[in-house]
């Protein structure tokens, strides 16, 4: 929950080549202060059935930047090991991303809702409501 001196930060991803939410990806949350200051993590969490992370750790006071780390390509080689073990012939190779990383900056006071459209060649971000 954002404050008058923080912001706060949610997203969700869609698997687009399944038209369903992504269940069980790991992001990683990183925040700074100034284009100059150094990352500092804060944590992370894992997507849910319904493809949100709900309980990403608060951001700190003075936070100008945040960083979105997803490891996506831990969910394309098990979603990869379940077709196949439906129909063998399948030969993709997995996911051509194997992390995407979001970064955009933040004022105190306002919530992001960043989702991340994802399919296994490629990605779209944006800042949701």
């Amino acid at each position: 929950m954002s404050t008058e001196t923080t912001a706060s930060v949610s997203t969700h991803i869609l698997d687009t080549s399944i038209g369903k939410p992504a269940e069980g990806v790991a992001i990683s949350l990183s925040a700074r202060t100034g284009l100059a200051g150094e990352w500092a993590a804060l944590g992370g969490s894992a997507t849910d059935a319904d493809g949100r992370c709900k309980d990403l750790p608060a951001l700190p006071e003075g936070t100008t930047h945040v960083r979105l780390d997803f490891e996506t390509e831990t969910y394309f080689e098990k979603k990869q090991a379940e077709a196949q073990q439906d129909a063998p012939r399948v030969r993709d190779s997995g996911a051509f991303f194997p992390e995407v990383t979001i970064t955009f900056a933040v004022n105190p006071g306002e919530h992001y809702h960043v989702p991340l459209l994802l399919n296994p060649f490629g990605y779209s971000v944006y800042r949701g409501s």
